[in-house]
């Protein structure tokens, strides 16, 4: 497997909790630096939440900070994003990467859509 696995994104209320998981087969997810991005609509895509695979500091922007928290489980190869409180402002296209931006692999993306 080349491209991770995502799911459990979905429609939720505002303040709602969602938890994203990326499956990682055939990788040695320790040794990778982990992230999630989003892309709403009409906008860049935007680093969410990463921690490096060096000395696992970890990354979180201002408009999530508190409230999403990014953790993976290297025994079952798989990441993920734990989402709470969440709002509207939240709603884009979710994508998990293992590597880095430029040069690692990335999922196919999954919707999270968050209702007033």
């Amino acid at each position: 497997q080349l491209q991770p696995v995502e799911s459990g994104g979905g429609l939720v209320q505002s303040g709602g909790s969602l938890r994203l998981s990326c499956a990682a087969s055939g990788f040695t997810l320790d040794a990778y630096t982990i992230g999630w991005f989003r892309q709403a609509p009409g906008k860049e895509r935007e680093g969410v939440s990463c921690t490096s695979s060096l000395d696992r500091s970890t990354y979180y922007s201002d408009s999530v900070k508190g409230r999403f928290t990014i953790s993976r489980d290297n025994a079952n190869n798989t990441m993920y994003l734990q989402m709470n409180s969440l709002k509207p402002e939240d709603t884009a296209v979710y994508y998990c990467n293992m590597g880095g931006a430029a040069l690692g692999y990335w999922g196919q993306g999954t919707q999270v859509t968050v209702s007033s």
